[in-house]
């Protein structure tokens, strides 16, 4: 072994490589390192030690005998450290891949070891049979920068908020109709004065945790409020340049602000995407047929993809029925499943969203007009 590595470092067509794996935790980071002939070492870190990671890859080096220009190639699974370390090992001249969790290949039996120490050495495995050319052997992630990861929080607190005012509403109207008092439109106008007639028909510690929920409630909704005047101020910024592909959806009748914006933060304003194949795979609107032996059917979409735009197209969809009446996709809609029922049009809507995805998407890119499609100021 150790004259094949000097054959290696004295033949200069063979580029020096290091693999690197980690598996990040919230206070330790577990480290498999290795030249890819041999077992790969593996090391704990606490989390975030990059002065000690550093250290790792000079050791390993020293151990693999590689000398002169190294090339290190590294990977970790998307997680709760997002893409900073990402974005720091390439800083440092390291080649490191994001993966997709859910794309690793797993063995299939009914139980299988789980540790740190299995995981990080089958990461290990694996980056080295992807840097060698298998490609497929896992999903890579495409990392935003952090302009573009940043232009992702409004809307997703603003749907976090919106879950958690619902979430206020709720519980108050399950704790009062404990007591057989059925709340309507709570937090709307009026509701002060509704809370305050529910101290005679309330005992008073239940009355006293409706009145606290709906002070979180109203400190939600003037969140909301705030986070939705933000949103028109920077959509108000956007319209004066009079071009892009927020102003050009927004030019669409049955895409609003609320829609246009979402597509435009979480997959059209930063994404490079091919072809339709691509795009419907991106937000997991691509088909999963099951065909094996004698048995043919489909299970529906893959749903491996973004959900918030896939949930959003859907609802597109059935806008777009609605809004734009005389476009191809409508009539395309009507002939395949508009006679077949409520499942058959629910199951259509599917197949509808991913092509008004396509027509979208070209629409952005390209500025072709959906056909048959009407602007706003038609």
């Amino acid at each position: 072994m150790g004259s094949t590595r000097q054959a290696l470092n004295n033949d200069t067509s063979v580029a020096l490589m290091l693999y690197m794996a980690l598996e990040l935790s919230a206070s330790r980071w577990k480290v498999a390192i290795g030249e890819g002939q041999r077992s790969p070492s593996q090391h704990t870190l606490e989390a975030a030690d990059l002065g000690g990671l550093l250290k790792l890859i000079d050791k390993a080096k020293q151990r693999c005998g590689l000398q002169g220009e190294v090339k290190v190639a590294s990977c970790y699974e998307a997680g709760r450290d997002g893409f900073w370390l990402h974005r720091w090992l390439l800083e440092q001249g390291i080649d490191n891949v994001v993966v997709d969790s859910s794309s690793i290949e797993v063995n299939r039996r009914l139980r299988r070891a789980k540790s740190d120490g299995l995981d990080v050495a089958k990461l290990y495995q694996m980056l080295v049979r992807y840097e060698r050319g298998d490609k497929g052997v896992w999903r890579v992630l495409r990392v935003p920068s952090v302009q573009q990861e940043d232009d992702r929080r409004l809307h997703r607190e603003l749907e976090r908020l919106k879950q958690e005012r619902n979430a206020h509403i709720n519980r108050m109207r399950a704790l009062a109709v404990l007591h057989n008092v059925r709340l309507q439109k709570v937090g709307a106008r009026g509701w002060q004065q509704r809370l305050e007639q529910l101290k005679e028909q309330l005992p008073a510690g239940l009355y006293a945790e409706i009145a606290r929920e709906s002070e979180r409630e109203a400190l939600v909704h003037e969140q909301i409020k705030a986070l939705e005047r933000s949103r028109k101020a920077l959509v108000s910024a956007l319209l004066k340049q009079a071009e892009g592909p927020l102003v050009a959806l927004l030019k669409l009748r049955s895409i609003g602000l609320t829609s246009a914006w979402l597509l435009v933060r979480e997959l059209f304003g930063w994404r490079c995407l091919a072809n339709r194949r691509e795009l419907a795979s991106c937000v997991g609107l691509t088909p999963s047929p099951y065909d094996s032996g004698e048995t043919r059917r489909e299970q529906g979409i893959s749903k491996a993809g973004n959900r918030r735009v896939r949930t959003l197209l859907v609802e597109l969809a059935w806008y777009w029925l609605r809004y734009q009446p005389h476009s191809a996709l409508t009539a395309w809609f009507n002939q395949r499943f508009a006679a077949g029922g409520g499942r058959a049009r629910r199951i259509g809507i599917v197949a509808l969203a991913r092509r008004l995805l396509i027509a979208l998407w070209r629409y952005v890119e390209h500025g072709v007009i959906p056909p048959g499609a009407q602007l706003k100021s038609q």
